[in-house]
């Protein structure tokens, strides 16, 4: 599986989503990130494992406790990839406008505004 697709994997759940979301405001431990789930500590370990493989997050050590972080690369990446969707739908969704626009004001698709 290739970065991207294992980032989108990754965030296809709601909760590695919901756990980034609690990452962007700086590291927890996994009982931190357990905390508003009513799901175990096991299954809590199994998405930080998705999250882990998937680049998204990196896992430190401090004593006793082992801190998550957030990791941006591959959200960058998904990013880029993605914004370049965006700009052909920006350029379709204008020309639809221009197309409406010209339909509105009774003319046809090919005629030159005026």
């Amino acid at each position: 599986m290739n970065q991207l697709d294992a980032t989108f994997a990754a965030l296809s759940d709601p909760t590695r989503r919901a756990i980034l979301a609690r990452l962007i405001d700086g590291e927890a431990s996994v009982m931190e990130l357990a905390e508003p789930f009513a799901i175990s500590q096991p299954s809590i370990s199994k998405h930080l494992k998705v999250l882990e493989n998937a680049g998204l997050i990196s896992r430190g050590r401090d004593a006793q406790r082992r801190p998550c972080r957030l990791e941006a690369k591959p959200l960058a990446e998904a990013t880029e990839w993605l914004e370049r969707y965006r700009e052909i739908w920006e350029g379709n969704f204008q020309r639809l406008d221009a197309l409406l626009g010209a339909l509105k004001a009774g003319k046809g698709p090919d005629e030159p505004e005026q």
